[in-house]
């Protein structure tokens, strides 16, 4: 990224401190970088703008309150259709952030996918083994998953042990969704990756980005983080990420008293108002940027599999993360995974 892509929206390297044994493989201990002067990660700027945008939809009138209604269509759909007035207006600013953030996303993704001469990160294409080494990964993902979920059913709090139960049917439909990988062969590419990409690793810098931490998901084996995945694995960890932030405004909202438990009702409909169009403008910046690249499919229902695949993967993922860390937190991927498979039958 710094030597040869030239890719200016990460810190430069500026050099590392290897361990080199007589025998084996070296192996680098330290890594220096370029200290990037920023107000803070994309996390929590994107909360402060998810609770300016509450702020707003509070104080609208009781004859305001319904928004207008998100087109039934697929994420990447709505990323090709104009912005209605009233999310402009609502959501404000950051629908331009989030454009810039998929923009920076998908100059990344070029970068990585830049150098065909290097073994390390030259494109490769989605053969038939490597198209079942990832269903068998989503398999083993979703069975392992959902097994933890019947046993901690009962240890769940109350307020979200239902939400969580009506998820245990849907592992067949799941798996029944994972087998369009083995089915369908794929023009998309594998390349390197972020590995661990969502708004936690993103620094905002005087209104642009800069992306950070290349070491992948720290839980995953070192040798499975090199391994060259499909890029919109990327995006939908990110697009994962803006639920996660819209859904933390709504509670943040009642555990602090600006809204009442009875208002609940009535602002999710906001929740998936400010999601869907700030989803939507970080997939029209990906697009864009990358509309020449050779690593995504070209065919719209190609695209469209591929990247519900990658959603249902991450959100699964999460689910797994909040019953061993967060079990409050567990209704935020039921409700992804819910809502994915709600819209994509």
């Amino acid at each position: 990224l710094t030597e040869t892509a030239r890719y200016s929206h990460s810190p430069a390297v500026a050099g590392s401190l290897e361990y080199r044994p007589r025998r084996g493989k070296r192996a680098s201990l330290v890594i220096v970088q370029q200290c990037v002067a920023n107000q803070g990660d994309a996390w929590r700027y994107t909360l402060d703008a998810v609770a300016r945008y509450f702020g707003r939809v509070v104080a609208l009138s009781d004859t305001e309150r319904v928004p207008p209604p998100v087109p039934a269509v697929s994420l990447l759909e709505l990323a090709r259709l104009e912005v209605p007035r009233q999310a402009t207006e609502s959501i404000g600013g950051y629908l331009q952030d989030a454009r810039l953030l998929g923009q920076r996303t998908g100059e990344l993704h070029l970068a990585l996918a830049g150098d065909e001469k290097e073994p390390a990160f030259a494109p490769e294409t989605f053969g038939p083994s490597d198209r079942a080494s990832l269903h068998d990964s989503l398999r083993a993902l979703t069975e392992t998953t959902f097994a933890l979920l019947t046993r901690r059913l009962g240890t769940l709090p109350e307020s979200v042990r239902e939400p969580a139960a009506a998820l245990v049917p849907q592992q067949d439909e799941l798996l029944r969704r994972f087998q369009v990988v083995l089915d369908r062969e794929t023009s998309a590419l594998r390349t390197r990756v972020h590995g661990d990409y969502h708004l936690g690793q993103v620094l905002r810098t005087d209104g642009d980005w800069v992306i950070i931490d290349f070491e992948g998901e720290p839980a995953i084996p070192l040798a499975s983080r090199r391994v060259k995945r499909c890029p919109l694995r990327d995006a939908a960890g990110m697009v994962r990420a803006f639920h996660y932030a819209a859904h933390h405004g709504l509670v943040g909202l009642l555990a602090d008293g600006t809204a009442r438990p009875e208002d609940r009702q009535w602002l999710e409909p906001w929740v998936d108002h400010w999601f869907s169009w700030v989803a939507a403008a970080f997939l029209r910046g990906y697009l864009d940027a990358t509309a020449t690249a050779a690593f995504l499919p070209r065919d719209d229902r190609e695209l469209e599999a591929l990247f519900t695949v990658y959603l249902l993967e991450k959100a699964i993922y999460e689910l797994g993360y909040e019953l061993n860390n967060r079990p409050e937190w567990v209704p935020l991927p039921v409700a992804g995974i819910r809502h994915l498979l709600e819209a994509t039958r």
